[in-house]
């Protein structure tokens, strides 16, 4: 189930992504919603509402897949090899006691 939210999640982000790109941005940058290039099929106007409205969507379920992965994978990470350095304090070890200086050989 995890890995099928997973690869919905990376669909969702890509797609996300190209909408985020397809955009008009204010300075032109990649954005293509000028009416001229999508001919009579939609106005600059109509395309610009439909991307905002793909963009809003997208991001709606790109969060809510999000929040559903870190509710379902809450606990994963507490088995028998799990670090998780708040759990318990650390093991009370000895101090180190200095090594007595090595004797040289008289000549």
């Amino acid at each position: 189930m995890t890995t099928l939210l997973l690869a919905l999640n990376l669909l969702v982000t890509l797609a996300l992504i190209g909408v985020i790109l397809i955009q008009r941005s204010e300075g032109g940058g990649l954005g293509i919603g000028s009416g001229q290039g999508m001919g009579s099929f939609m106005s600059g106007r109509g395309t610009a509402t439909l991307l905002t409205r793909a963009t809003s969507v997208l991001a709606g379920i790109f969060m809510l897949l999000c929040l559903v992965l870190a509710v379902m994978n809450r606990g994963a990470s507490s088995g028998v090899g799990s670090r998780d350095i708040l759990a318990q304090p650390p093991a009370a070890t000895a101090p180190a006691t200095p090594a007595a200086p090595a004797s040289t050989p008289a000549h």
